[in-house]
Formats: C-alpha cells, structure tokens, sequence
C-alpha cells in the first residue's frame, strides 16, 4: 500500500487534529464510564490517555525526549 498502512495514514491524520481527537476520546470515555457504573474510572482514563496520547503522537515525542534526556522509559532499571 502506498504511503503506508490504512492505521499509519489515520495517525497522520489524528496527529493534525489532536484537539477533535482528544474530544472524541473523551465521549468515549465517558460512554465507557456510564456503562461500567464507574466502576473501571481509572483504568478508563488511563486507557483513554494513553489511546489519545499514541494517536495524536505525544507518546513518540514524549519516548524520544525520555531517551535524549537518558530517562528511563517507565523500566525503573538504573543498572548501567
């Protein structure tokens, strides 16, 4: 396929509308929570954050300031 995968062409896209994309994860996070009687709260947003954040691109940015700034990545391992 040219250009890439149906997925990458849609990140492209979300990475340019970061604030509609952010709205819409947060409608379906609220649906979600509605349904679950809250019940799952945390994981949801967790979820939803990180579904926002991968979509629109910050978590790549945010990986690749981690590692030009020697940070860890979430492992905790400081051996070296």
């Amino acid at each position: 396929m040219s250009g890439g995968s149906a997925f990458d062409k849609i990140k492209r896209a979300a990475a340019g509308n970061s604030e509609k994309v952010g709205q819409g994860v947060d409608k379906l996070k609220n649906f979600a929570k509605r349904k679950t009687g809250g019940k799952y709260d945390e994981k949801i947003d967790k979820a939803g954050d990180s579904a926002t954040g991968y979509l629109t691109g910050e978590q790549d940015r945010k990986s690749d300031q981690d590692r030009d700034q020697g940070g860890q990545g979430g492992s905790g391992d400081t051996r070296g």
